[in-house]
């Protein structure tokens, strides 16, 4: 057996050989971030040669008539469809990831698989797919509806731009359930069966005893869940890509900071595309995302580590 004097050297190898492939993937990661920061920071010269403007792109993104409308709607639907999947998407996966750790709950297995299925579907499969089923001239959705008694309630739900950015929210609600709830599921389950035994001796059972015992303990995955949520929706694209196109239709109910990149980096037949403006949009994406980061971890997460410890 090695002893602990053997042991070291080996971890110190590893450290030295790990050390150097964990900055270059650093590099990897950072480079492009940091060069489409630089290119934020340039615009076109009369000449068509980059020239250094500084801010000038960011203040015009924020004042100027032509950008500020695009922008800001897109920045207020991103933060609509965050609030969905906050509201609907993470209260749905605690309860399933409850329901799902009851031991004696018949074929939760089989459960947990099938609520997890969509999120490993292409975004393709699904815009497509959701796209077909809920068109008005070939789609199964007013059949399905009429089935039941709620034929009436069918409705054109992406042509219309009062009701296409909620029905793609949740349509994105239904494929990513399942990462939720497997994590706070993961979290439920590696609570020692001791704690809810004694929970149980000291007369808290059933709903109580998850709003007491478990619920707390599961605060830190239910905060990990809710960043990745936040990260994942301001970084969204591709379902409002395959499912309205470029330009986020209709009238642009649907755009979102994703979209609004894309139409304005690469142009599409509104407009030619301005990568310095691009890159505009995409640093204001990154600062927007990069506070949610900070508040999360200097506001909530040391909230969380005080109250455990």
């Amino acid at each position: 057996m090695a002893t602990s004097a053997q042991r070291k050297p080996i971890r110190w190898h590893i450290g030295v050989l790990l050390a150097p492939a964990i900055l270059i993937y650093t590099v990897i990661m950072l480079l492009p971030v940091f060069d489409s920061l630089r290119m934020s920071l340039y615009g076109k010269g009369p000449d068509g040669a980059p020239v250094f403007v500084g801010l000038a792109n960011y203040t015009t993104l924020l004042t100027d008539s032509y950008w500020q409308g695009p922008f800001w709607n897109a920045l207020w639907n991103n933060v609509v469809f965050f609030i969905i999947h906050m509201l609907v998407q993470n209260p749905i996966g605690i309860l399933l990831a409850a329901l799902l750790s009851l031991g004696k709950l018949p074929g939760r297995e089989f459960y947990r698989t099938a609520l997890f299925l969509p999120t490993m579907l292409s975004f393709v499969i699904v815009g497509f797919v959701w796209k077909l089923i809920l068109s008005p001239a070939w789609g199964v959705s007013k059949t399905l509806l009429g089935s039941v008694g709620l034929g009436s309630w069918f409705a054109p739900w992406l042509g219309q731009p009062d009701t296409a950015l909620i029905t793609l929210a949740l349509i994105s609600v239904w494929q990513f359930i399942g990462l939720p709830m497997m994590l706070i599921y993961a979290a439920m389950i590696a609570i020692p069966d001791e704690l809810m035994e004694a929970a149980s001796c000291d007369g808290v059972t059933g709903i109580n005893q998850f709003f007491k015992i478990k619920l707390p303990l599961i605060w830190p995955s239910i905060g990990v869940v809710s960043i990745l949520t936040f990260v994942g929706n301001f970084n969204a694209f591709d379902l409002i890509y395959v499912s309205q196109g470029a330009l986020a239709g209709p009238n642009f109910s649907t755009d979102i900071l994703g979209t609004l990149l894309y139409r304005t980096f690469f142009g599409n037949q509104l407009q030619a595309g301005d990568p310095f403006m691009g890159a505009t949009i995409a640093g204001a994406m990154f600062l927007i995302i990069l506070c949610g980061v900070c508040v999360y971890l200097y506001g909530v997460q040391r909230r969380l580590a005080y109250y455990q410890m």
